[in-house]
């Protein structure tokens, strides 16, 4: 498979687009929901806490389901199991939408997750299969400013569908979505995999390419430190509902703005990342930027610990830790993919487990506090936005090096 240029990616091909419609499956299914928290509690006869468990159980779907697609899709090729995951994902989104209790809906929701992670995995495999590490960091970007799409609309349509349809439409929604991606895969995206030299579908190479994995310092490090910063901002959405509406106020259908207000920053952190990547490597450009997340979100805590708090002060934080995502992540991804071609999927399925993982603690955490204030929510989010930093400084001398440069 040829090595795409950087300059070939920046007219955004019909694969790139694609390939966004893809990553959007996991926002869409987080953030188009996020308003109705208080609307499921009731009408499930349960509380908030119940309710945000739902969301922690999709992290761990996401998280464990991508270890099962990595493997297959090195085996099989990128189509084969996105076909499977995607008629999956669509089923199960219409059985969260006729759950009549909330353990129905977090199984609901597993399985959504466990459909939905396809898109996710197989994105990472198809840029690393088309790309070299420069040119995947900027089409990560590009795949960001597309998926950027999803968190700005969904919390708005979530609203508005909530508002007129109730919160079951949402999830009927994201049925047809699921079906709209399935349709587009099949005429829009090729086959990027060369399977001529593909290595047998055996538990113990599997097993053993994961192993190989962890022990690898460049791959590991890299991994969680761009892990750690998303789990930054996955505290923020399994916290902010209740603190933005419940403590603050904000009514559910204006939560969906500063929601996309937030998703917008991401989106314009990606594109100037795009940019920057002409003058600074992605080394350099993740240096900057973790500092950056681990100062701010530990100055927020700090002021929220002394009673420093109030609308003011924590929506531009929020802001900006959210938006530094938009350079973590794709510079991040491609450097931790950067040596990985002959197991692409595998190692997008472990930098996906292993990211998602990180998440998935730290919501879970969230939703097992029982919250009274933003106190909670910016204790999570400091020890994720100082452990990324912590975790970049333990990568190999070469990593430091560069970004020292």
């Amino acid at each position: 498979m040829s090595i795409q240029s950087p300059q070939s990616v920046t007219g955004f091909p019909r694969w790139v687009i694609v390939l966004g419609m893809l990553s959007a499956i996991a926002p869409l299914s987080i953030d188009m929901y996020l308003p109705s928290f208080p609307a499921i509690a009731t009408a499930l006869h349960t509380d908030i806490a119940a309710v945000q468990r739902t969301l922690a159980t999709f992290f761990i779907g996401l998280a464990a389901g991508q270890l099962v697609y990595g493997p297959i899709s090195d085996r099989f090729g990128r189509k084969p199991p996105l076909y499977f995951g995607l008629a999956l994902y669509s089923a199960a989104s219409l059985l969260c939408a006729f759950a009549v209790t909330v353990d129905a809906l977090q199984w609901g929701r597993l399985l959504q997750a466990l459909g939905g992670c396809t898109g996710m995995v197989i994105a990472r495999a198809v840029v690393r299969d088309r790309c070299d590490a420069v040119s995947s960091a900027k089409v990560m970007s590009l795949i960001m400013l597309v998926m950027g799409v999803a968190p700005i609309l969904a919390p708005l349509i979530g609203g508005f569908i909530l508002q007129a349809l109730g919160w079951r439409a949402i999830f009927g929604v994201l049925a047809v979505f699921g079906a709209i991606c399935l349709f587009a895969i099949h005429f829009s995206l090729e086959e990027s995999h060369d399977r001529t030299h593909a290595a047998p579908l055996h538990m113990g190479l599997i097993l053993k390419n994961y192993a190989e994995l962890l022990r690898d310092r460049h791959f590991l490090t890299l991994s969680l430190s761009g892990g750690l910063a998303q789990a930054m901002m996955f505290t923020y959405i399994t916290g902010s509902p209740f603190v933005l509406i419940e403590h603050y106020g904000i009514p559910a259908q204006h939560y969906g703005w500063i929601f996309g207000c937030n998703a917008f920053g991401l989106i314009a952190a990606s594109q100037i990342n795009a940019r920057l990547l002409h003058r600074f490597s992605p080394q350099q450009l993740l240096n900057y930027t973790l500092s950056f997340a681990a100062a701010l979100s530990l100055a927020l805590l700090l002021l929220t610990a002394a009673g420093i708090t109030g609308l003011p002060l924590l929506l531009p934080a929020l802001f900006g830790c959210v938006g530094v995502l938009g350079f973590v992540t794709p510079n991040s991804v491609a450097l931790a993919l950067q040596h990985q071609g002959k197991r692409a999927g595998a190692a997008s399925a472990l930098v996906g487990m292993l990211q998602l993982g990180v998440a998935a603690i730290a919501s879970s955490a969230l939703s097992l506090w029982n919250a009274q204030n933003e106190l909670p929510l910016t204790i999570v989010m400091a020890c994720c936005g100082v452990g990324a930093l912590a975790m970049y400084k333990l990568a190999p001398r070469e990593i430091l090096k560069n970004a020292a440069a």
